[in-house]
């Protein structure tokens, strides 16, 4: 007889293979059938990666992954740059919506600034912090 057991230590191919069922499930009742990776970046004279931001574009919505700036050129503007990058980009690819997570010590300030709007507060994550949860409307 089958029996379920406890798997206390992450099994990348039991991730994997889960994360491949959930997906043909999905796939086979939306209304989209792409996900498009999307991610901006800027270098240095030396090649390195100084700032970045990474996500995907699916149906309508952009979702911003990461957005991170190297400390010595945060408070320059380049973090915006880098998302309204993103969001154009999306809107050529027919997004007209964005959203991303973020923590409460992170940029919460930040994308509110630049339009985004919170839609709910993850409390006490993963103690007494909290996530948020943006949207951002990019075509009216």
């Amino acid at each position: 007889m089958s029996k379920i057991e406890i798997v206390e230590k992450s099994d990348p191919e039991l991730v994997r293979f889960l994360d491949e069922r959930i997906a043909e499930y999905n796939w086979q009742h939306w209304e989209v059938s792409q996900r498009l990776p999307l991610a901006v970046q800027l270098k240095n004279d030396q090649g390195e990666i100084i700032a970045g931001c990474s996500g995907r574009t699916f149906g309508n919505w952009l979702q911003i992954n990461t957005l991170w700036v190297c400390e010595s050129l945060r408070g320059q503007s380049i973090g915006k740059e880098l998302l309204e990058l993103m969001e154009s980009q999306a809107v050529k690819r027919g997004c007209n919506r964005a959203i991303l997570d973020t923590l409460n010590f992170q940029a919460e300030p930040f994308y509110r600034k630049l339009g985004y709007k919170t839609e709910w507060v993850q409390e006490d994550y993963p103690r007494t912090g909290c996530k948020f949860f943006m949207t951002k409307r990019l075509v009216e």
